[in-house]
């Protein structure tokens, strides 16, 4: 009998660190002990930051201040990304050492009760955080060849002449400024009709003149009724019976919720495990964390999630997680877009009462050589001066955004933000001046 058995080894192995290290006899299942760490760590946020970091590179190197032109070397690029991951795997491999690492794909069958390769174990708390899985839909035949999802396109060692990315979310919008700032011709497909929804309107027209700017072609109202794999090429075919051919394709139609942990009828799912504001299902003592919850699927709400369940067995009542004040990005090339707080669409749909500060970074020498010209800070804040949250359009836009995150963190106002004196010439004096513009 387990204290606590965590199901799942992506950031779920944060908080069976912490118990194990508090004295709880701890066991974490995971089907594959080779991807300890989860998607993030394998097939996600730090393989694709990196691969963006040397495309901005070549990106760059095409300043006419600059002589000469970089190619990217995909194969090395890929083996290097390899080493990385197998060299990071190696020291969570190690932090865990100090409880049972199960191999193996584990399955609640009853309260308590958790079946792994013909077994069962038992555990007085259950913590599940089995993450995700590339959605792709009706009608695309996926072979993870010629037509891929964000599990392959990190593992190409050779890039094609052309890609079509189908899905404008944050995977979709990331790999199209990968391909387009390594020199590749890139296709965006969208369902409907925005780039990128609930985002400030100026921010999304921006956000489309850069991808414009990197030679993106982006096509609104291209919802694909099928593809498939022929010798010619991925043939896509619309919804308005026009069709065409491309290389590659590369489905990015969002992720959705592994459920399989699931076989026990006292845990209720919808679009994923139905969980309280701690993150507790519907049977006590048993947890879901991070994308298998559906709330926020982003490795850091994982994170904090997990470790906020975990103290709460441990009796340290910590306060329950605000998600709203859980910082959110995209990292496009050569600006990203990062939130935290309300964003404008989310204080109009709660019809509060916000005013709204706006500075353009044109207004800033800094943004002529950082290609920000186009870029935006937009803060907001209540009636009473509380700062409730900003929208970012910058150059490493997700880091710019912490200084908001404390300040929503600490839950202070205008008048305290006005104190802060930032760093001139820098992106972050920007941010300040949306302040002092209030």
């Amino acid at each position: 009998m387990y204290d606590i058995i965590y199901i799942g080894g992506g950031l779920n192995y944060a908080g069976a660190i912490v118990a194990a290290k508090n004295g709880k006899k701890v066991a974490l299942i995971e089907k594959d002990l080779s991807q300890l760490g989860g998607t993030c760590l394998h097939k996600g946020c730090i393989p694709s930051k990196m691969f963006l970091h040397f495309a901005n590179l070549v990106y760059e190197s095409k300043n006419e201040i600059l002589e000469g032109e970089l190619k990217l070397s995909q194969k090395m690029l890929f083996k290097k990304k390899d080493a990385l991951l197998k060299s990071v795997t190696k020291v969570v491999q190690k932090q865990c050492s100090h409880f049972e690492l199960i191999e193996g794909e584990g399955r609640l069958v009853a309260p308590h009760t958790v079946e792994v390769n013909g077994q069962i174990v038992e555990g007085e708390y259950i913590v599940m955080g089995t993450g995700s899985h590339a959605f792709v839909p009706d009608g695309i035949e996926y072979n993870a060849k010629d037509i891929i999802t964000s599990d392959e396109v990190l593992d190409l060692q050779e890039l094609p002449s052309k890609i079509a990315i189908y899905g404008t979310g944050a995977i979709g919008l990331e790999m199209a400024s990968f391909f387009a700032a390594a020199g590749i011709e890139v296709t965006l497909l969208a369902h409907g009709s925005e780039l990128l929804k609930g985002v400030h309107p100026l921010i999304a027209t921006a956000l489309a003149k850069q991808l414009q700017k990197l030679g993106v072609t982006f096509l609104a109202k291209h919802p694909i009724k099928d593809a498939k794999s022929t010798q010619r090429g991925v043939h896509i075919t619309y919804e308005d019976g026009s069709s065409n051919y491309f290389p590659m394709l590369l489905v990015a139609a969002g992720r959705r919720p592994n459920l399989s942990v699931v076989a026990c009828e006292d845990i209720e799912c919808k679009r994923g495990i139905v969980t309280d504001a701690n993150f507790e299902t519907t049977v006590p003592k048993h947890y879901a964390i991070g994308d298998c919850n559906a709330k926020v699927q982003l490795a850091h709400a994982a994170r904090a999630e997990v470790l906020n369940v975990t103290e709460r067995i441990l009796g340290k009542n910590p306060r329950q997680l605000n998600l709203d004040h859980i910082v959110k990005f995209i990292h496009t090339l050569p600006m990203s877009y990062a939130t935290v707080g309300l964003s404008k669409k989310a204080l109009e749909e709660k019809k509060l009462e916000y005013k709204e500060s706006l500075v353009t970074l044109n207004q800033f020498t800094y943004s002529v050589y950082n290609h920000a010209s186009s870029g935006l800070m937009i803060s907001y804040v209540d009636s009473e001066g509380f700062i409730l949250g900003a929208e970012i359009f910058a150059p490493n836009a997700e880091e710019l955004i912490a200084t908001v995150a404390m300040s929503l963190a600490g839950e202070m106002d205008l008048m305290q933000a006005k104190r802060t004196i930032l760093a001139h010439p820098t992106f972050s004096e920007a941010l300040e001046r949306t302040f002092y513009k209030l």
